[in-house]
């Protein structure tokens, strides 16, 4: 019974043409104002997504997921790479040898991030050999001491491929002459382009040749892990360290670039959060729709309680009502946002070619375009919750109408 005449009652009041054209644009702009905001909503989190996805294969592509090192060089790092390769979650292993220290090119210094690599291991864990945009890792040969520079560093310094650029090493060397800093002389090979900082403070050689700079005797410092599941990188290097022979440490990049996606994540939050606050406010707006229409209807409900509805069932009515805009704004937002963010990059493409400007510079920003990830699992909690706060929205009015006293209202009539 309370199901019938809730729906039947709700239905119709929904549908038919009311006379106070105010009511009728109050609740066009309740659920307008719903729409908007969920598909704001599920378009910035998926923008926010796509940012985080791009800086986790960029970043963390170059960067090591973790890595395990001991006091003593590694002569022979084949052996403890198969060791490591052994426990479950490693998916690749490469030595290193990292250092720091100053290039010089025509006058302009710039310091830098050095890193030793194996040119045949480097490609099973890191995606330096896929961004290349000059030259090859491969140019990388043992004592002839090239290098490969991020494309930003190179332009900062001005080398352009076969230049001979100076190292300056935070070392100091005793001659004849006096203290003098040691320096080596490098030929550029290659440049890549991965994006973020990485482009203006990383160069990279031969490990063989950073063996030499360190004076390491030909061996590398530690071993560099590739994980098929990131988060998981601190447990995975204690594991590994305690698989290998000997004292070894371990560092990950939760220590190193965490609180960039620390930081990414808590931006991601409090806009979510912001924009859910929009959503309430569309979604209470149907508070004040649902109380003009208790006003308006008072006459059909004291009639409805005479024929014998009861409390809950007027309450049905009107909670029906409110539930039916809820579940249209809120269908209504989610497809619209929705295709928004499965096309959001060919639409400001299509913007920036149409208007003549550039959104994301790619001197500025470390991409020139706008990602986007829908999730599934974030597409309904915005869907659901929505929902949940229009029905909310309609408890007060409805109750409002439940407690409408019939002889009082037809007293008047």
């Amino acid at each position: 019974m309370f199901q019938s005449i809730a729906l039947t009652v709700g239905l119709r009041y929904t549908r038919a043409q009311r006379q106070n054209h105010f009511i009728s644009f109050i609740s066009l702009i309740s659920m307008l104002g719903l729409v908007l905001g969920v598909t704001v909503l599920i378009l910035v989190l998926s923008v926010m997504n796509g940012f985080d996805q791009e800086l986790r294969q960029r970043i963390l592509g170059m960067v090591p997921h973790a890595t395990v090192q001991t006091a003593e060089p590694i002569m022979d790092w084949q052996q403890p790479a198969k060791l490591a390769m052994q426990v479950e979650g490693v998916v690749g292993v490469a030595p290193f040898v990292h250092g720091q220290g100053m290039f010089n090119n025509r006058g302009r210094v710039q310091p830098v991030l050095l890193n030793g690599i194996e040119p045949e291991a480097e490609a099973l864990v890191s995606i330096l050999p896929n961004h290349m945009i000059k030259g090859l890792v491969s140019d990388l040969k043992a004592g002839e001491f090239n290098i490969l520079m991020g494309d930003l560093l190179a332009r900062q310094l001005g080398a352009r491929l076969g230049d001979k650029v100076t190292l300056f090493l935070p070392e100091a060397s005793l001659t004849v002459a006096g203290i003098i800093p040691r320096l080596k002389r490098f030929t550029l090979v290659g440049i890549f382009k991965v994006g973020a900082e990485l482009d203006a403070n990383l160069a990279i050689m031969h490990i063989a040749d950073a063996s030499k700079l360190k004076r390491l005797g030909g061996g590398a410092e530690g071993l560099r892990l590739k994980l098929d599941d990131l988060f998981t990188a601190p447990d995975k290097a204690k594991q590994v360290a305690l698989q290998l022979p000997g004292q070894y440490w371990t560092s990950d990049w939760t220590r190193t670039h965490g609180s960039l996606f620390q930081a990414i994540q808590l931006e991601r939050r409090m806009l979510g959060l912001l924009l859910m606050l929009v959503v309430a406010v569309a979604a209470f707006n149907i508070v004040s729709t649902l109380v003009m229409l208790v006003v308006e209807k008072q006459a059909d409900i004291a009639i409805l309680r005479t024929l014998g509805a009861s409390q809950k069932e007027v309450m049905g009515i009107f909670i029906v009502q409110g539930s039916i805009i809820g579940f249209l704004g809120t269908l209504i937002g989610t497809l619209i946002g929705v295709l928004l963010a499965l096309n959001i990059t060919q639409i400001v493409d299509w913007a920036e070619q149409v208007f003549g400007f550039k959104v994301l510079s790619a001197e500025v920003y470390f991409i020139s375009y706008f990602p986007s990830q829908v999730r599934f699992e974030d597409v309904l909690f915005i869907s659901i919750g929505s929902f949940l706060l229009c029905v909310m929205a309609t408890l007060y009015p409805a109750w409002r109408a439940s407690k409408v006293e019939p002889a009082e209202v037809l007293r008047h009539e």
